[in-house]
């Protein structure tokens, strides 16, 4: 199976690890868990950027190697302030002081966290993820670090909260995985520019005359001249009708993970919480008004009794089956936290949906802590 780094990077986050992570920097396990799984990604994002820049690849080499077989040590230093002030200066050598900043004020902002604890939260899990990228890329050489980034642009783009890509977007951080995550919002921009090239084209188109003028004279074809507007309207025609659908642009994580060896009492673990999760992010968005979360309220709760099926089952699975299923639910806690806040926020939405939502939200909240 192709290496995930996001389901790498969580599974050395346990429960535990999470549980000191929140420790240390004043949070409920609830606030570190979204903030965890919105800083993963989103490092992630940010060294794929950092891989593409002149002399990017051999920085992030050089930071890996300082790393490389230590994920086991980074994990037991978790919480002490020495853990997190080096993996702030590796973010400030690799990132800039700037583009740090802004990558501590989008996770503060989606996670509802202090600037202060967003800063140090991202200086902690700096290192293990550098740790885990020196694991998967399989060689310190700077061409396979950024071969390694490269083929993870889907599954980082994917497990990007819609909020952090937001805030970061026009920061250029982002700029290495939005060639995948092709979302509406990015072929808006596209768009915008192709229109604005289009229209310069068309403005120019007195210089384009009195150039033709000039090309006749001198016996080159005028129709030269016309017909690099003509292609630059037509070809922004073409991407306008072919730009990629607004649900795209929702940026909801999928859950990509490792679900190998995940049977227990019969039943497939790693599956079922793919579909519970699957299910539960269609049914959210299909809710608009009281109708239709009527509608949806019958899919919650079977997704409410999916989880108790796997719930009833945790217990029986072993350490690393449990890492598994962190590495699966984490990850999307922020984009469905932002989900259900939108949907309570509906009008006559909470009275139907809140204790299902509730539950569900209590539910995988144990299932991370279990594993």
């Amino acid at each position: 199976m192709a290496t995930n780094l996001i389901s790498l990077v969580m599974q050395n986050l346990t429960p535990e690890t999470i549980g000191r992570i929140a420790s240390a920097n004043g949070l409920d396990r609830n606030s570190a868990n979204t903030a965890v799984g919105a800083s993963i990604p989103a490092l992630l994002a940010a060294f794929s950027n950092t891989a593409v820049q002149p002399g990017g690849a051999q920085k992030l080499a050089d930071a890996a190697k300082l790393h490389a077989g230590s994920l086991d040590k980074l994990a037991s230093m978790i919480g002490s302030s020495s853990q997190a002030d080096k993996g702030s200066q590796i973010l400030s050598s690799l990132l800039g002081g700037q583009d740090q900043t802004a990558l501590a004020g989008a996770v503060a902002k989606v996670a509802g966290v202090g600037h202060g604890a967003s800063s140090s939260l991202l200086g902690i899990l700096a290192p293990i993820v550098m740790a885990t990228i020196a694991k998967g890329a399989r060689g310190l050489d700077p061409n396979n670090i950024a071969s390694l980034l490269a083929a993870q642009k889907n599954n980082i783009a994917t497990a990007l909260p819609s909020g952090v890509h937001d805030q970061l977007r026009a920061t250029g951080l982002l700029d290495a995985i939005h060639g995948v995550s092709g979302t509406a919002t990015d072929a808006a921009g596209q768009a915008t520019r192709a229109a604005a090239s289009a229209a310069q084209s068309i403005t120019d188109t007195g210089y384009g005359a009195a150039s033709a003028a000039n090309a006749s004279a001198s016996g080159r074809p005028n129709w030269l001249y016309w017909a690099v507007p003509a292609a630059a309207v037509f070809a922004f025609f073409i991407y306008t009708i072919n730009k990629p659908a607004e649900q795209v642009a929702q940026n909801i994580p999928q859950i990509t993970g490792s679900i190998q060896n995940m049977k227990v009492g019969g039943l497939d673990v790693g599956k079922q919480i793919e579909e519970s999760l699957t299910g539960l992010r269609t049914s959210l968005q299909g809710v608009t008004d009281v109708t239709s979360a009527q509608a949806a309220q019958s899919k919650l709760q079977q997704v409410t009794a999916q989880l108790d099926k796997v719930t009833g089952l945790a217990g029986q699975l072993s350490t690393d089956q449990r890492k598994v299923l962190s590495g699966l639910i984490s990850p999307t806690m922020a984009t469905l936290n932002q989900q259900f806040d939108k949907v309570l926020a509906i009008p006559g939405a909470t009275e139907v949906l809140k204790p299902s939502i509730d539950a569900i939200k209590a539910k995988l909240t144990s299932l991370t802590a279990a594993a």
